[in-house]
């Protein structure tokens, strides 16, 4: 029998005891969330609910934890959340131009395989021995870049008793990889096998050409490498951007949990003594702009019992002064099981297990949009409903009740979050990133409770246009193509994104 390392066990009941508490703080603010009421277009949950705890017609108040803040000698800027209830240590370190949105037009996927290489090795340790270290301290390390970021992340957790050890680590793997070449062989078998498997999901798929369609010329727009830029890239190519591009100037290292701020910052000053800032600065590409042609793009994927949907087009970035109106918005349409397109399309007429929508707005505009896999037989119906519930958005003002329900229900969201020092500090990380005001979280409830019918109708007008929706669909070409057409002009793909001829 294999025993489990003691240390895992330490952190394994720590966060049970974290989550039992977060549990029992919150549990009387789930009681207090509304029911789902009525609207006239889409009839709600017939679930019935009894003993419902009274709503509180408060705003939310809320005065958030605020780390502390310092910037080391290289530049590096630092947050630090204390939290000693209990003895555990969380971190994040996020580098600004380091991630694929920076790649080389021909190069597509090496600032991701930069980041998975960290952990395979290191001037004074092997990926086994990387590993190892790892599991005896009973600690997680890792690093992302995926595509569409324009940042690099390295996490780190573990036990506050042997911080100084597991960090340790995190410092080694971010200053002195050595991208080893048996490796990174490795790691390309592993992606050329993810590759292909890749083109047999159907998500997979039409997230794929979605970005293509609505980023167009823009980085965002490339959603996985190839196996042709696997072959090309060579550890060098590695080394060479990390030099660059893993740079302190550009980078935040958050920290939450059982620490002391004045102690861990003297032990990252002479811990990260060596990572020397350079003169590189992120510069974003320009903001892409919304397609303006309606028009379907249909993959083929021959025998498929399902149609994968998605449809949307591009909205907003994370600064714009629009961005809490389309959350509120977001929420009405998509944004979960008691919003109008999950009690159409599963409730109402059973099409689907679930549909929703959702938003990407980060430094640069990204879209709304909506989606979900409907049977086959239904794809006619599903779009039907689809455009029914966009065009609703736009053209009724919200009932009060409805908009209310939904504000409250943000809110309620985020006021259990409160309850945990890691979204705390994500707040404050994007805060920073974003340069936001000081107040912003504070002001964040009274904010979404100030979103009006007109203000929802408003947004939903800019931004969710049936005229000029991008649509994408997996599924049976044989069976889907004439059904498509009746809603647009259709164009088709195979499952390797190669157009096909119209006669299907």
């Amino acid at each position: 029998m294999k025993y489990l390392n003691p240390l895992k066990l330490k952190t394994i009941a720590a966060t049970l005891v974290a989550f039992a508490f977060i549990a029992s703080a919150v549990a009387p603010l789930r009681a207090q969330q509304p029911a789902p009421g009525q609207d006239k277009g889409t009839s709600r949950s017939k679930v019935e609910r009894k003993n419902r705890a009274p709503v509180s017609k408060e705003v939310l108040r809320v005065k958030l934890r605020k780390p502390v803040e310092a910037t080391l000698d290289n530049g590096l800027t630092v947050m630090i959340l204390e939290d000693p209830r209990f003895p555990v240590v969380n971190m994040n370190l996020t580098i600004s131009g380091a991630g694929p949105i920076f790649d080389p037009a021909d190069k597509p996927g090496l600032a991701n395989l930069t980041a998975q290489m960290l952990r395979e090795g290191t001037k004074t340790r092997n990926s086994r021995q990387i590993a190892e270290d790892v599991d005896k301290l009973g600690a997680t390390l890792g690093a992302n870049s995926g595509f569409g970021s324009t940042a690099a992340s390295i996490s780190a957790s573990g036990l506050s008793d042997n911080f100084d050890q597991w960090f340790g680590l995190m410092a080694d793997m971010l200053m002195n990889p050595s991208f080893p070449a048996d490796e990174f062989g490795k790691l390309k078998q592993r992606q050329k096998t993810a590759l292909m498997q890749q083109r047999t999901q159907p998500n997979f798929l039409s997230q794929e050409r979605f970005r293509r369609v609505v980023y167009g010329n823009h980085p965002a727009a490339v959603f996985s490498t190839t196996p042709a830029v696997l072959d090309s890239l060579t550890p060098e190519m590695l080394a060479t951007w990390h030099r660059e591009r893993y740079v302190p100037q550009n980078a935040i290292l958050a920290i939450a949990g059982d620490v002391k701020a004045s102690e861990v910052i003297a032990k990252l000053k002479t811990a990260l003594a060596g990572w020397k800032r350079s003169d590189y600065k992120e510069s974003l590409p320009a903001n892409p702009k919304p397609v303006t042609d309606a028009k379907i793009y249909l993959i083929d994927r021959p025998n498929s019992v399902q149609s994968t949907i998605t449809m949307g087009n591009i909205a907003i970035d994370r600064r714009h002064a629009d961005y809490i109106p389309v959350v509120v918005m977001n929420s009405i349409v998509g944004g979960g099981a008691s919003a109008r397109l999950f009690l159409n399309l599963r409730e109402e007429k059973g099409y689907t297990y679930g549909v929703y929508s959702n938003f990407t707005a980060v430094k640069y505009s990204g879209p709304w949009s909506a989606g979900g896999d409907v049977r086959t037989e239904v794809t006619e119906g599903a779009m039907t409903e689809f455009m029914k519930e966009l065009n609703r958005i736009r053209d009724e003002k919200v009932p009060a009740e409805e908009l209310e329900e939904q504000k409250r229900s943000i809110v309620a969201s985020f006021a259990l979050s409160l309850e945990s020092a890691t979204d705390l500090l994500s707040y404050s990380i994007t805060r920073k990133i974003y340069g936001l005001p000081d107040d912003y979280w504070e002001t964040y409830p009274a904010k979404v409770m100030a979103v009006t019918a007109d203000d929802v109708q408003r947004v939903a007008r800019q931004y969710v246009n049936p005229q000029t929706q991008q649509i994408v669909v997996v599924g049976d070409a044989k069976k889907i193509k004439s059904i498509l057409e009746k809603f647009g002009t259709v164009v088709v793909f195979d499952a390797d994104g190669k157009p096909q001829g119209t006669g299907k």
